[in-house]
């Protein structure tokens, strides 16, 4: 005669069942293994990679800007869009980008917002430790979610922060026109 067990509370919320008491249950193999662990007490765990000086450059790089800026491809920006009561706003982080390095249009339902970071030093990559930044061109094309009016549309850049303010088109306006007759 078996008695029965009664059942974690893990068990009865995942279903789960603890086979340690079936006939076929083979202990398992661990993952982790501390014979393993190289690393000493005296090591800082988050201790850097030792690389050789042919490792680093654009490959060592997490965005690999020296490679995009001549490869023809582009950055996209990150951005925040929200809506006021009479806006819609787009914001985005552009530091290192002169105002007039960057176009803004409004296109239907669409802004896009294009410009190019420049790097005004040349470095070459073997004399890079990290290499994150993004130098070169970038676009981002934002659908927006209501009507706007593009002729009120306001940009404006300050502390390397590009806002964009797009009036909403009051749409529950009805607009009555005269029909002519010939």
């Amino acid at each position: 005669m078996t008695t029965k067990q009664k059942r974690s509370f893990f068990e009865r919320l995942t279903g789960a069942k603890d086979i340690r008491d079936e006939e076929n249950y083979e202990e398992s193999i661990p993952v982790y293994n501390e014979e393993k662990e190289t690393n000493t007490m005296n090591e800082p765990s988050h201790a850097f990679p030792i690389r050789n000086e042919d490792s680093w450059g654009a490959t060592a790089s997490f965005g690999q800007a020296s490679t995009m800026e001549n490869d023809g491809s582009e950055g996209q920006l990150t951005i925040d869009v929200y809506q006021t009561e009479n806006d819609i706003v787009i914001k985005s982080t552009i530091a290192g980008v002169r105002p007039e390095d960057l176009d803004v249009s409004i296109n239907n339902d669409m802004v896009t917002v294009k410009g190019e970071r420049k790097n005004e030093e040349i470095v070459e990559n073997s004399n890079y430790y990290y290499q994150e930044c993004y130098w070169g061109s970038f676009s981002r094309s934002v659908l927006l979610p209501v009507d706007v009016i593009p002729e009120k549309a306001d940009a404006s850049l300050k502390n390397g922060i590009l806002t964009i303010r797009l009036p909403k088109a009051d749409t529950t306006k009805t607009k009555k026109i005269q029909v002519r007759g010939f």
